[in-house]
Protein backbone atom coordinates (compact mmCIF):
# COMPACT_ATOMS: atom_id res chain seq x y z
CA UNK A 1 0.00 0.00 0.00
CA UNK A 2 1.09 3.51 -1.09
CA UNK A 3 2.70 5.33 1.87
CA UNK A 4 3.13 9.14 2.56
CA UNK A 5 5.51 10.18 5.23
CA UNK A 6 5.70 14.15 5.92
CA UNK A 7 7.97 16.19 7.54
CA UNK A 8 9.80 19.37 8.34
CA UNK A 9 6.52 21.44 9.82
CA UNK A 10 6.81 23.33 13.34
CA UNK A 11 6.15 26.22 15.00
CA UNK A 12 7.54 29.43 12.94
CA UNK A 13 7.18 33.51 13.81
CA UNK A 14 5.01 35.40 11.05
CA UNK A 15 7.82 36.19 8.38
CA UNK A 16 9.79 33.02 9.21
CA UNK A 17 10.22 30.23 6.80
CA UNK A 18 9.93 26.17 6.70
CA UNK A 19 11.02 23.38 4.63
CA UNK A 20 8.45 20.76 4.21
CA UNK A 21 9.39 17.04 3.01
CA UNK A 22 7.37 13.63 2.04
CA UNK A 23 8.84 10.51 1.56
CA UNK A 24 6.40 8.29 -0.77
CA UNK A 25 6.39 4.56 -1.43
CA UNK A 26 5.13 4.93 -4.88
CA UNK A 27 7.21 2.74 -7.26
CA UNK A 28 6.34 5.13 -10.41
CA UNK A 29 6.69 8.32 -8.46
CA UNK A 30 9.02 9.63 -11.03
CA UNK A 31 5.97 9.89 -13.58
CA UNK A 32 3.48 10.59 -11.62
CA UNK A 33 2.21 15.07 -10.71
CA UNK A 34 2.66 15.51 -6.93
CA UNK A 35 0.96 18.03 -4.79
CA UNK A 36 0.85 19.21 -1.86
CA UNK A 37 -2.46 19.99 0.35
CA UNK A 38 -3.36 21.65 3.67
CA UNK A 39 -6.01 21.72 6.05
CA UNK A 40 -6.90 23.89 8.54
CA UNK A 41 -6.91 22.63 11.74
CA UNK A 42 -10.53 21.32 13.45
CA UNK A 43 -12.03 20.58 9.82
CA UNK A 44 -12.38 17.19 9.25
CA UNK A 45 -10.12 14.93 6.66
CA UNK A 46 -11.47 15.04 3.54
CA UNK A 47 -13.50 18.36 3.69
CA UNK A 48 -11.78 21.36 2.68
CA UNK A 49 -8.40 19.90 2.40
CA UNK A 50 -6.84 22.67 -0.33
CA UNK A 51 -4.28 21.48 -2.90
CA UNK A 52 -1.54 24.40 -2.19
CA UNK A 53 1.18 23.45 -4.61
CA UNK A 54 1.79 20.70 -7.65
CA UNK A 55 4.17 19.51 -9.74
CA UNK A 56 4.43 17.05 -12.95
CA UNK A 57 6.95 14.40 -13.37
CA UNK A 58 8.41 17.24 -15.85
CA UNK A 59 8.64 19.38 -13.46
CA UNK A 60 6.15 22.06 -14.49
CA UNK A 61 4.79 23.69 -11.10
CA UNK A 62 1.31 25.62 -10.03
CA UNK A 63 0.51 27.23 -6.71
CA UNK A 64 -2.87 28.56 -5.17
CA UNK A 65 -3.07 32.06 -5.22
CA UNK A 66 -2.38 32.77 -2.00
CA UNK A 67 0.77 31.49 -1.91
CA UNK A 68 2.06 32.62 -5.32
CA UNK A 69 5.98 33.92 -5.10
CA UNK A 70 6.26 32.98 -1.18
CA UNK A 71 6.06 28.97 -1.58
CA UNK A 72 8.35 26.83 -3.85
CA UNK A 73 7.22 23.09 -4.32
CA UNK A 74 10.40 20.16 -5.97
CA UNK A 75 11.06 16.82 -5.90
CA UNK A 76 14.01 14.15 -5.89
CA UNK A 77 12.46 11.41 -7.93
CA UNK A 78 16.33 9.58 -6.81
CA UNK A 79 14.93 9.71 -3.20
CA UNK A 80 10.92 9.37 -3.88
CA UNK A 81 10.54 12.63 -2.16
CA UNK A 82 8.35 15.70 -2.75
CA UNK A 83 9.28 19.49 -1.09
CA UNK A 84 7.68 22.66 0.11
CA UNK A 85 9.80 25.74 1.13
CA UNK A 86 7.66 27.85 2.81
CA UNK A 87 8.88 31.57 2.75
CA UNK A 88 7.60 34.57 4.52
CA UNK A 89 4.76 32.84 6.64
CA UNK A 90 1.80 34.09 7.42
CA UNK A 91 -0.95 33.26 10.25
CA UNK A 92 -3.38 31.98 8.04
CA UNK A 93 -0.71 29.31 6.15
CA UNK A 94 -1.32 27.67 9.79
CA UNK A 95 -2.46 23.93 8.99
CA UNK A 96 -1.46 20.50 8.64
CA UNK A 97 0.51 19.64 5.59
CA UNK A 98 0.02 16.33 3.67
CA UNK A 99 1.31 15.36 0.36
CA UNK A 100 0.37 13.40 -1.84
CA UNK A 101 -0.69 12.23 -5.80
CA UNK A 102 -1.70 15.01 -7.64
CA UNK A 103 -4.78 14.81 -8.44
CA UNK A 104 -6.39 12.71 -6.24
CA UNK A 105 -6.49 9.07 -7.38
CA UNK A 106 -7.68 7.49 -3.63
CA UNK A 107 -8.15 8.52 0.08
CA UNK A 108 -4.72 7.56 1.12
CA UNK A 109 -2.98 9.84 3.33
CA UNK A 110 -0.17 10.08 5.45
CA UNK A 111 -0.22 11.54 9.18
CA UNK A 112 0.83 15.27 7.69
CA UNK A 113 2.77 17.57 9.73
CA UNK A 114 1.60 20.82 11.30
CA UNK A 115 2.97 23.84 10.94
CA UNK A 116 1.50 26.75 12.72
CA UNK A 117 2.65 30.53 12.38
CA UNK A 118 2.22 32.36 15.73
CA UNK A 119 4.29 35.16 17.33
Amino acid sequence: QVQFVESGGGLVQPGGSLRLSCATSINIFRIVAMGWYRQASGKQRGKQRELVASITSDNVRNYEDSVKGRFTISRDNAKNTVYLQMNSLKAEDTAVYYCNVFPITRDIWGQGTLVTVSS
